[in-house]
């Protein structure tokens, strides 16, 4: 059964915030685990201020185990810019029941969160791939090509969930869900009695009737939710800046199509982007480079000959003053069908993995239409490489931005 979606995007958000948290004992003894905290907030701090952010106007606590550190935090939420209220049952209740006293304060269309994942959401194009499956629910599934976790989910190439497994037993799981799940209040009607968890109860009935849609994405979510996963929050949450940049066009005079840069004999660098990647690493930025090299599968450079120029890029950009943090390749042909050779944005989410980007807040810099395509893919903002816009234009104006806000928050 195909749902209308409302013409207005949902402008409440709810988070599921009450369950005891035990593997973040001790901490949990004391708190709730969604205000263990990272850079001096709690982390359900970020996850509010990402709603705000995405331009929510209210938010519903369902609270539990220990709520009142939430509700002293959070208060009416005005200063967020937000209407908070709270909904408290028993500590010992699971997340279905919590939602079914709930339904009197839902919307008729409403984001649903965990409290203890967070994941650089895109509402609107999240709303309008729900609008587009018009299901009763659209939850946010993490691929997990990378093995992150053990995989709940498998989605069809209609982006329908097929399969909604909380044991995480059966065959043909690929994927995982990660809330972020906007959903219709009519579903609610469908939660079974007992004290059942909303996902575990509520997802499989839906995916078996067609109504459970994915918004698919391979950017890796952040977690609160156990103590092996908080130093890659932590990091995460730092939000130290960063760029990608291509190399070729970028970096160094681009070859004539169809050539490739075989040596550091034949390398020029363009004016001023040497001085550009020292600058921004001397202001706190990460600096990653992501590149097209089919011609090691053409056979006209050898891969121990671009290791040798990255090496050596290296090496003179560290003479500048300058660092390179990652350096991404695909060396596959044209026609390869790889998943890293952009326009495809492979390798964006493994610089994302690896140095722990949230990439909404990222630049990626490039100078053709490939590059543009792998930017809107992974959810970078973009930059477009001219001859009258130079990487050492868009530094210069990005670090005069961040002077900016600097002397912003001093005064």
């Amino acid at each position: 059964m195909q749902t209308r979606r409302q013409l207005v995007r949902p402008r409440q958000a709810v988070i599921l915030a009450g369950g005891r948290g035990a593997r973040m004992r001790p901490f949990t003894d004391s708190a709730p685990k969604h205000m263990y905290p990272f850079h001096g907030r709690p982390f359900a701090h970020w996850l509010v201020e990402q709603l705000a952010e995405q331009g929510f106007e209210r938010v519903l606590f369902l609270l539990g185990y220990l709520p009142e550190p939430t509700r002293r935090y959070f208060g009416d939420g005005r200063r967020f810019g937000l209407d908070i209220r709270y909904q408290a049952t028993p500590a010992e209740w699971e997340s279905g029941p919590r939602v079914k006293a709930a339904r009197e304060a839902l919307e008729a269309e409403f984001l649903l969160c965990y409290c203890d994942n967070i994941w650089p959401l895109r509402i609107l194009e999240a709303w309008q791939a729900w609008r587009r499956a018009g299901t009763l629910v659209q939850t946010t599934v993490y691929e997990n090509s990378d093995g992150y976790t053990r995989s709940n989910v498998s989605v069809d190439c209609a982006r329908r969930i097929t399969q909604y497994d909380p044991e995480r037993k059966a065959w043909g799981l690929g994927a995982v869900d990660i809330g972020y799940a906007l959903v219709a209040r009519a579903a609610v009607a469908d939660m079974p009695s007992g004290n059942v968890s909303f996902a575990s109860a509520l997802y499989p009935p839906l995916a078996a009737r067609g109504e459970l849609s994915a918004w698919m994405t391979q950017h890796r979510y952040y977690s609160a939710g156990s103590p092996e996963r908080l130093a890659a929050t932590e990091a995460f949450l730092a939000r130290r800046p960063a760029v990608l940049v291509d190399r070729d066009g970028v970096l160094n005079r681009r070859p004539p199509a169809g050539h490739y840069v075989k040596s550091w004999a034949e390398w020029e660098w363009l004016p001023g982007a040497r001085e550009a990647v020292a600058r921004l690493h001397q202001a706190g930025y990460r600096i990653a480079i992501v590149s097209n090299q089919a011609g090691i599968a053409r056979g006209v450079v050898t891969p121990e000959a671009v290791e040798e120029i990255h090496a050596r890029l290296r090496a003179d950009v560290e003479a500048s003053g300058g660092a390179i943090d990652a350096i991404y390749v695909c060396p596959h042909h044209w026609e390869a069908g790889c998943a890293c050779r952009k326009p495809r944005p492979g390798m964006l989410f493994q610089a994302q993995r690896d140095l722990h980007l949230d990439l909404t807040r990222t630049w990626f810099v490039g100078d053709d239409e490939r590059d543009a395509e792998a930017a809107e893919a992974a959810g970078c903002r973009f930059a477009m490489v001219s001859e009258r816009a130079s990487l050492a234009r868009y530094a210069a104006a990005w670090l005069e931005q961040q002077d900016r806000r600097e002397a912003c928050v001093s005064c």
